[in-house]
C-alpha cells in the first residue's frame, strides 16, 4: 500500500497491523453505511484505533477509501498458464470474483462516483488503482513476447499507449459487465471477451 508514512509521535515504527485493521475496518463500513454516512470516527471505533491514528495516516476519508479499495486489487496475480489467452482468462476471472465482493464493489462505486465532482480523487484513484495494476499488462504482454504469441515493439514509443489501452479494455469490460450489467463473468463469457481482445491485439502489436 502506498500511503502516507508520517511517523508517530512515539517515534515507534508505523504498525501494518492497525493498517491492515484501518482498512478491513473501511471496507466494513462501507458495505454496512455507505460513503455518506461513513466517518473516521466509527472506522477508528471499528478498527479499535484512536482517530488520530488515522489522521496520521490519511489526510481524510476520500485517500482512505480509496486505499482501502486499492488493498483489494493488489492481491491480483496474472498466472502462468502456459497461454496468453489463459492467462488473460485467469486474471479475468480473478477480477471478476473480487468485484463480486460486497467490500470491493460498494467501495469502487463510492470513489468512483465521488471522484466526478473531486479532480484530486481522480488523480488518487489513477495512482492507486489503475497504475499499480498495470503490472498486470506489463507482465503479460512480456511474457507473450518471449514465447513469440506478439511481436516484438517495433514502435516503442507507443508502448505505453498500448498497455493504457489494453488495461482500459479489459477494465472497462468487466467493470462494465459486472457492475452495471449485472451479468455474470462466467468462463464462457472470458473465453470470448479473450478471443476478441486477442485478435484485436495481434493486429495491433504487427
Amino acid at each position: 500500500m502506498q500511503s502516507r508514512t508520517t511517523a508517530p509521535r512515539s517515534g515507534r515504527p508505523r504498525s501494518a497491523a492497525a493498517d491492515t485493521a484501518i482498512l478491513a475496518a473501511t471496507r466494513e463500513a462501507l458495505v454496512e453505511l455507505g460513503w455518506s454516512k461513513l466517518t473516521l470516527g466509527d472506522v477508528a471505533t471499528r478498527a479499535g484505533v484512536a482517530k488520530t491514528t488515522l489522521y496520521r495516516r490519511w489526510a481524510g476519508k476520500n485517500e482512505l477509501v480509496v486505499d482501502a479499495v486499492a488493498v483489494l486489487f493488489d492481491e491480483l496475480e496474472l498466472p502462468d498458464c502456459g497461454t496468453l489467452a489463459a492467462d488473460v482468462e485467469g486474471v479475468v476471472l480473478q477480477f471478476a470474483a473480487i468485484l463480486a465482493r460486497p467490500e470491493a464493489r460498494s467501495g469502487l462505486m463510492a470513489v468512483v462516483a465521488e471522484s466526478i465532482r473531486d479532480e484530486a480523487l481522480r488523480e488518487r484513484i489513477h495512482c492507486s488503482i489503475v497504475e499499480r495494476q498495470k503490472r498486470l499488462v506489463l507482465e503479460g504482454r512480456a511474457r507473450a513476447q518471449r514465447r513469440g504469441e506478439l511481436p516484438p515493439e517495433t514502435h516503442p514509443g507507443q508502448a505505453s499507449r498500448t498497455v493504457d489501452l489494453i488495461f482500459d479494455m479489459v477494465a472497462g469490460a468487466v467493470i462494465h459487465r459486472t457492475l452495471v450489467s449485472a451479468q455474470p463473468v462466467d468462463e464462457e463469457w472470458v473465453q470470448r471477451f479473450t478471443a476478441v481482445l486477442l485478435g484485436g491485439l495481434a493486429a495491433a502489436e504487427g
